[in-house]
């Protein structure tokens, strides 16, 4: 329960900062346009730069296609497998158009002289700290170590589930596979920032290369199944007329 919760009380700050910073919403959505769409953008190739980085940091948000995602789908009990895969896509829409989209605002509402030259979490903090003053960093450190652990919860048991399947639920693969998250926790605690960026976009990027050429052949059947759904939910609408 602790990331819908989360994701509510931090679209809910989104709204207060927008509200707060209300006449500064067209000359935003016109430098987002600006910046990604411009001459000099085009020209030196940063449409394409941002695309690609769009679809990177998209796949940490949202898993789409990685063929993680579907380990904590299939723990779900439901009764179509059809339900699953609509929630899922959901989530896609929520993770990435909606609290990516909330942190864009908070950030690009923050006047640019207060936030030149910064990057990442020092940047939104520095956003919200304009914004709602010391309340506004205490909220973002809360957010970030809630996302972060119950993130981390989910890989674990996304990996324990899959060692066990590879290598058997026993004593011997589980505990090595504990020792190696641990390490690489350690490492990852340690290391550049862009070093895990790194390491973990080649991951991701290999996950889900595997991932599609596997689904490919699955879509027509995957199709049809959801063909038979929508027309079960039609006669379903449709018997209580008749």
């Amino acid at each position: 329960m602790i990331v819908p919760v989360m994701a509510v009380v931090y679209f809910a700050i989104t709204i207060l900062v927008i509200v707060m910073n209300i006449g500064s919403i067209p000359g935003v959505f016109a430098r987002i346009f600006q910046e990604a769409f411009g001459f000099r953008q085009v020209a030196a190739g940063g449409f394409g730069a941002v695309l690609m980085n769009g679809v990177k940091r998209g796949l940490f948000s949202n898993e789409a296609g990685s063929g993680s995602a579907p380990c904590a789908a299939a723990a779900a009990e439901c009764d179509q497998p059809v339900k699953a895969g609509l929630v899922q896509a959901l989530g896609v829409f929520i993770d990435t158009i909606v609290i990516c989209s909330c942190t864009a605002m908070i950030m690009l509402l923050a006047p640019e002289e207060k936030v030149a030259g910064l990057s990442g979490m020092d940047l939104l903090q520095t956003a919200m700290e304009h914004h709602l003053g010391r309340f506004g960093v205490v909220f973002i450190a809360a957010t970030l170590f809630l996302f972060s652990f119950s993130t981390f919860l989910g890989i674990l048991f996304y990996a324990r589930s899959n060692v066990a399947y590879l290598f058997g639920d026993n004593w011997i693969s589980q505990t090595a596979y504990k020792i190696i998250a641990l390490f690489m926790l350690f490492i990852g605690g340690l290391a550049a920032y862009t070093f895990v960026w790194d390491l973990g976009d080649v991951g991701i990027g290999l996950m889900t290369i595997f991932n599609i050429i596997i689904l490919y052949p699955q879509g027509e059947k995957a199709l049809k199944e959801l063909k038979k759904y929508e027309e079960s939910k039609k006669h379903r609408k449709e018997r209580p007329e008749k």
